[in-house]
């Protein structure tokens, strides 16, 4: 494998995929990846913005498993953020993994929803458009500047039913109880390194690891006890490494929550994972390497 890839992330990718595998992850870090979005249904449909598109001259694919999901294969970002349909607030750059979380959140109409570490926002907006604008979501960041850029992509995606706390959600009180907990969690990134042309080195070492595992093993169990009985959780990370995925998964299920298994299309480049019914993707020149749990609290 190319010496650009840190050390520890080398001998670790070899060690849990083999050879091969660990091949084609490093292929998916050197792809550039396309431009997707997703349509806001808030305050468009997918037959408008495909029409804008088409207006502009800039050709999109369809994605089969999500409706409002769209691929330019052929253009940048700023060609999308040069158009109306941005502006207004239309449609959200996103990539297709982390479109994959909140579809298996499933939100309901009048449902209390957490979502513990929400800035940039995507997700957040994602879930409001999914539950028609109708879901009572609690959105924490606890970084001033990060909660501000929240608040902002909140306000331009339509989004009215979110109210920002620019706290840790670690520091929530015990009291408060929800019906959906998303707990896209702070790791390593190691789904999303990048080995084209200049781009830069990336930070990857085994202390920064377990680091990142503690503070997702500390947001998981403060997550076990916001979660209603009844209540579903859905755990995600943008990393491919099992200490910060199945690892967290199994401290959940040690605190009594039960694994929902779910599936991705069979069109999503995927991993093998050490616990069946969890997914993880990955990188490709369509998708950043992700992974997706699904977690029940018993009634």
């Amino acid at each position: 494998m190319d010496a650009r890839i840190p050390e520890y992330l080398q001998r670790t990718l070899l060690e849990h995929y083999g050879e091969e595998k660990a091949a084609g992850i490093e292929e998916g870090y050197r792809q550039n990846r396309a431009v997707t979005l997703r349509v806001n249904t808030l305050v468009s449909d997918r037959e408008q913005v495909c029409r804008q598109l088409d207006g502009a001259g800039i050709a999109w694919e369809s994605v089969s498993w999500y409706r409002d999901a769209l691929i330019l294969p052929d253009s940048r970002e700023a060609d999308v953020q040069a158009l109306p349909v941005y502006s207004q607030g239309q449609v959200y750059l996103q990539n297709l993994s982390a479109m994959l979380p909140p579809l298996y959140m499933d939100v309901q109409r009048g449902e209390s929803v957490l979502d513990m570490a929400a800035a940039p926002g995507g997700k957040t907006t994602q879930m409001a458009a999914l539950s028609g604008g109708m879901a009572q979501i609690t959105a924490c960041e606890r970084d001033k500047i990060r909660a501000e850029r929240l608040r902002y992509n909140l306000k331009s995606q339509h989004v009215g039913c979110a109210t920002v706390l620019e706290k840790d959600a670690r520091s929530l009180d015990d009291f408060f109880r929800f019906d959906r907990i998303l707990l896209d969690a702070p790791c390593t990134g190691s789904g999303t390194l990048d080995l084209t042309e200049h781009a830069a080195p990336r930070r990857m070492e085994e202390g920064w690891v377990q680091k990142m595992v503690k503070t997702q093993k500390a947001m998981m169990d403060k997550a076990v006890r916001l979660l209603k009985k009844g209540g579903t959780l859905v755990y995600s990370t943008c990393s491919i490494l099992p200490a910060e995925n199945e690892e967290v998964v199994d401290f959940a299920l040690k605190k009594g929550l039960e694994l929902v298994s779910v599936q991705a299309d069979e069109s999503v480049p995927q991993l093998p994972t050490s616990m069946p019914g969890t997914i993880c993707v990955c990188p490709s020149a369509l998708y950043e390497g992700f992974f997706v749990a699904k977690l029940h609290r018993p009634a």
